[in-house]
């Protein structure tokens, strides 16, 4: 008598931890104060990747999901501009124009469950469960099936932290960041143990944290050190739960995956794009204090949107466009000359100012911005219009940066990582 052995089903699981930055989930993790993690990184690979362009998670996240840039999915930042206007809106889930790495899968039969995605408001159907992510309003717009909202109700499940209150009040932080990990966890005990192909769990207190408490994390002195490190020995901790019921599942790590979204540094100056671009003479606004971009004036020729993004004032694009599409080109190139001398105090703020017709694909592009400012660490670029002076302070310690996000595999997956390269990866693995 033969006694075959059950072949096991290929299964995918993939960890979030948005924003945690390479530099110092090694370090974290070779201090011992995230275990599990070291114990991955002693069996497996962490490889250095870099973001998205911009590096914010509305469009890394989307990079993530879809595999393309903002050329090919549409995402251009957490605002957007109205066609041929200067209003503000708000992207979201519905203005994505290519497939997710769920949406593909369901084409073979497979079956997912995203608890947490950035980025997914509100949720689209899926073969599956979707639980969005931040920016998420209304919970019964961030969930399907619709069954969903009252169990994840029952547990307590809460979407993200009042950021505006956490922001001031740090005792608030800390108890919005234990209750929302808390729901976290009881959301991966509810959904884990139903039916799935691909299971996608993400952590954003991380990200909140570090904007608002860099400080904590590098002075080891800063009496809010020790709660730095609990929050991350807690997120620690599920992440093991999470492992360890992966590897009881499949019998190893091989299709399991923890990346961030973006790295992280701290903040020494924040750059008022706009208003350099006013000093520099190519942006005026019809009023001293202007408080909306409607207001920019005929004669000017660029102005940017948060957090980098800098919009060549088009004719036939915009409103009050000058810019023909002959003179672009040459203008694009003098921006770009000028705001890699950018320094403050003598020290460069520019790292690199990208040409969005080189690094984007595909026939989105038309409709996002001329050139992306990444800047050195240290400097956050910002798109308000209301700054007297280029540089200056808010009371966020932390900034995102490209080139410092992670990337965890079984076994290493190939030099200069960018997060669209990793739904290649994940798909292949489940196939």
């Amino acid at each position: 008598m033969f006694l075959f052995k059950k072949k096991r089903k290929k299964r995918v699981c993939v960890i979030g931890l948005d924003g945690v930055p390479f530099p110092m989930i090694n370090d974290l993790a070779e201090k011992n104060i995230m275990p599990s993690f070291l114990d991955l990184v002693k069996t497996g690979h962490l490889h250095k990747m870099k973001a998205s362009l911009p590096e914010i998670s509305s469009v890394s996240w989307t990079d993530f999901m879809t595999g393309t840039n903002s050329g090919s999915h549409g995402v251009f930042g957490f605002t957007d501009l109205k066609k041929n206007s200067y209003e503000l809106r708000f992207p979201n889930f519905l203005d994505v124009k290519t497939e997710t790495i769920w949406d593909k899968l369901a084409k073979k039969g497979k079956k997912s469950i995203v608890i947490n995605q950035p980025s997914t408001y509100p949720a689209r159907k899926i073969n599956g469960t979707l639980v969005s992510g931040f920016v998420a309003i209304e919970l019964s717009k961030a969930v399907y099936p619709l069954s969903t909202k009252p169990l994840l109700e029952k547990i307590g499940y809460q979407i993200d932290i009042d950021t505006f209150r956490a922001r001031e009040d740090h005792d608030f932080l800390w108890k919005e960041l234990d209750k929302t990990l808390a729901g976290r966890e009881k959301a991966f005990e509810m959904f884990w143990k139903q039916e799935w192909d691909y299971f996608e769990f993400v952590i954003t207190g991380t990200d909140r944290l570090m904007h608002f408490l860099w400080n904590a994390y590098k002075d080891d002195s800063h009496p809010l050190h020790d709660n730095f490190l609990e929050y991350y020995r807690k997120v620690d901790q599920l992440v093991g739960k999470i492992t360890s019921a992966f590897y009881k599942e499949t019998g190893g790590y091989k299709g399991l995956y923890l990346l961030s979204d973006h790295g992280f540094t701290g903040i020494k100056q924040e750059v008022y794009l706009n208003t350099w671009l006013k000093k520099n003479g190519y942006l005026d606004f019809e009023t001293e204090s202007p408080q909306k971009l409607n207001e920019i004036t005929p004669e000017s020729r660029a102005f940017a949107m948060d957090p980098n993004r800098i919009y060549i004032n088009l004719k036939n694009r915009f409103p009050k466009g000058r810019v023909t599409k002959s003179e672009k080109q040459s203008l694009k190139k003098e921006l770009k000359e000028k705001l890699k001398n950018l320094n403050f105090e003598g020290e460069p703020a520019v790292e690199e100012v990208f040409d969005t017709e080189e690094i984007y694909s595909g026939g989105e592009i038309k409709n996002g911005p001329d050139l992306i400012v990444l800047s050195k660490h240290g400097f956050d670029m910002k798109g308000s219009i209301k700054k007297e002076e280029v540089f200056g302070r808010s009371n966020l310690q932390g900034m995102h940066n490209w080139d410092e996000a992670f990337f965890w595999a079984d076994e290493e997956k190939g030099p200069d990582l960018c997060i669209s390269d990793l739904s290649k990866i994940i798909l292949e693995s489940i196939d």
